[in-house]
């Protein structure tokens, strides 16, 4: 396997917040706690060691998750670790996603059992650090998840139902398995495949749990902890901070305000405050919490509190509240001894935009960490890429701009006629000289001629562009299926390729080839071409 490091700068496709901390921009220094270096988790350590969590309900909650699931010795162990009090983790989350979802859900694993690695690996006194990811099951935008794409095509998840997306039954993705065990094929490998994902959606479980089944059975090995936080015992420890925003609304200003910090320094707000940032649920409900006039409401059903029977329902029904993006980080770094998050550049984003609001609550700020970013190339892609005549970060470029390139490496004489219509620019420049002199009324005149003759030319320019393109037709569709395959719609192929066509062409060696690839402070965009 090759692999190649590309700078998040020239990635285009990437938003400004997200390359400027991945590049450690000096503007966003103010709103993380410290940069993702080997000393700043040490310092993380000692700062961890004096925080109280309730470990003991963690690991008895996963105790119950992980019953029914396969026994793996390093995810049991590191369960059992949790009851310790010098074990820490490091944490990523995500949606239940389809079938695992696309390619970066994957990364995000990995990157944090590599992390979790590195750091338990150069901890001086035995200090034991586990790879966690939350499944973020409280949901409930099934738009953002009911849909992946194997082979250039979507498998629709259609439920039917309402509320929290992880609380769904596994039953109603009956039609999606059957679709995709179709698109898999009739090969021993792909029926092994298959069978292993329809295992993960079998029985009484709900979309959470069958998520958390099948990130175990792909990653469990290395040992990555999966945890639904969806629970009553959990919530108990996150009252204090729920009644605050019920009831004094702090949210809203404070975070507005680091906002507006980032704004004024050209960063865009990536995930902006309500003036309560929890929702009620039920089963087949996840609605906003609002208040009018004294009474608190939830939206869209008949449901209203007093204040008096809204915090008596707090108290007595934590799990009917449920944190949105705003809140959801702090309620994890409560429960969770956490010295790292992963993610990528949009939730690394909406985090720097919490800072304040955990310092607000006294709950200390983890390290963010930038996900691993990959482009994989098979071995046939990667041979079409060079007889082309490019390398894998051209391929990150304007489509247009690629095939000119092509055209004006492949051609004998150039296409372009810029130094033409530089040299008739300057023929009009001394024309309109001389004519203003004799009279300036004629320079509008000069002017408008200058315009008629360069159009001409840029003209002339596109004629010889189309002639030379038809002589390379072939290498240039060549070249859009090749960016198109790589980008899809131009975007990011670990934003919309499922893993499961990777599982099925590589097996499990796909994930081995990339834990080995990653690797832990390199702020790096990593192409990887396959040798087989």
């Amino acid at each position: 396997m090759k692999k190649t490091t590309i700078s998040f700068k020239h990635v285009p496709q990437l938003a400004k917040t997200d390359v400027a901390y991945a590049t450690g921009d000096d503007k966003l220094r103010a709103f993380f706690s410290a940069p993702a270096t080997p000393t700043s988790f040490e310092a993380a350590l000692l700062e961890k060691k004096t925080i109280v969590y309730p470990r003991s309900e963690l690991a008895d909650l996963l105790d119950m998750q992980y019953a029914t699931l396969p026994v793996m010795e390093k995810v049991r162990a590191n369960i059992a670790a949790l009851r310790l009090e010098n074990t820490f983790t490091v944490t990523t989350a995500h949606q239940p996603c389809l079938f695992l979802g696309p390619l970066y859900v994957v990364y995000k694993a990995l990157t944090t059992i590599n992390l979790a690695e590195s750091i338990e690996e150069n901890s001086a006194d035995g200090k034991r650090i586990i790879p966690v990811f939350v499944i973020g099951s409280e949901d409930h935008d099934l738009e953002e998840l009911n849909q992946t794409s194997l082979f250039g095509k979507k498998i629709m998840w259609e439920p039917g139902v309402t509320g929290a997306v992880g609380s769904i039954s596994v039953s109603t993705l009956e039609p999606a398995l059957s679709t995709l065990k179709n698109m898999l094929g009739e090969r021993e490998s792909a029926h092994s495949l298959f069978d292993r994902v329809a295992k993960a959606y079998s029985g009484e479980k709900n979309f959470a749990e069958a998520t958390q089944a099948l990130l175990h059975e792909f990653l469990g090995e290395y040992g990555l902890v999966v945890i639904n936080m969806n629970s009553a015992v959990l919530k108990r420890h996150f009252i204090p901070v729920m009644r605050q925003e019920l009831f004094q609304m702090p949210t809203y200003g404070i975070v507005n305000k680091t906002i507006a910090r980032l704004n004024a320094l050209g960063f865009k707000t990536q995930a902006a405050p309500r003036e309560i940032n929890l929702f009620y649920m039920k089963p087949g409900l996840r609605e906003r919490i609002v208040q009018e006039s004294g009474i608190f409401k939830v939206l869209n059903t008949n449901l209203t509190f007093t204040a008096a029977e809204l915090e008596a329902e707090l108290e007595q029904h934590p799990e009917c509240f449920s944190p949105n993006v705003v809140l959801r980080p702090l309620f994890q770094e409560m429960i969770l001894p956490n010295l790292a998050y992963i993610g990528g550049g949009g939730e690394l984003a909406y985090w720097l935009e919490r800072k304040d609001l955990f310092e607000y609550f006294g709950i200390p700020f983890p390290i963010l960490v930038r996900r691993h970013s990959v482009l994989w190339l098979d071995k046939d892609t990667g041979k079409k890429l060079e007889k082309l005549g490019f390398d894998a970060e051209a391929l990150f470029g304007d489509t247009d701009a690629l095939v000119r390139e092509y055209i004006e490496k492949h051609t004998a004489a150039s296409v372009t006629l810029s130094d033409e219509i530089r040299a008739l620019r300057m023929v009009y420049d001394q024309i309109t000289e001389k004519a203003s002199l004799i009279d300036a009324s004629l320079e509008k005149a000069v002017r408008a001629e200058e315009v008629k003759a360069v159009a001409a030319l840029q003209q002339w320019e596109s004629r010889l562009l189309r002639a030379e393109k038809q002589k390379h037709e072939v290498a240039i569709n060549q070249l859009r299926v090749l960016k198109e395959k790589l980008f899809p719609s131009n975007g990011l192929q670990e934003r919309s390729e499922n893993v499961l066509p990777y599982l099925l062409k590589y097996e499990d060696k796909f994930l081995e080839s990339l834990k080995s690839a990653l690797v832990s402070y390199d702020n790096t965009f990593v192409v990887l071409q396959a040798s087989d």
